[in-house]
C-alpha cells in the first residue's frame, strides 16, 4: 500500500510517500485505521492541525473502507493569503 504526500506532509516524512510493509496492509482496513498507522510511525504529522485524506481522488472520513489497491493521498492543511 502506497501512500501519496503533499506540502508539508512530505517535509515532514522526508519523501513523497509512505510505503505500508505488506504485512499490515490487511489490518488498515479503513481510512481511521489508516491514520492511527501514520501518526504512529510519524509522530510529527500530530503537529498538523489537520490532515484530509484522499482514497481514489476523493476526500473520505474516518470509516471510509480501504483495499490495497486503493489510491491514497494525505492532504495537508492549505494556507496562502
Amino acid at each position: 500500500m502506497t501512500i501519496l504526500l503533499f506540502g508539508i506532509t512530505r517535509d515532514i516524512v522526508g519523501g513523497p510517500t509512505i510505503e505500508v510493509p505488506e504485512d499490515k496492509t490487511t489490518s488498515i482496513s479503513s481510512v481511521e485505521k489508516l491514520k492511527q498507522y501514520v501518526f504512529d510511525q510519524f509522530p510529527a504529522l500530530n503537529r498538523l492541525s489537520s490532515i484530509a485524506v484522499a482514497v481514489n481522488n476523493e476526500y473520505a472520513n474516518d470509516h471510509t473502507p480501504l483495499i490495497e489497491t486503493d489510491e491514497i493521498a494525505l492532504i495537508p492543511p492549505v494556507s496562502g493569503g
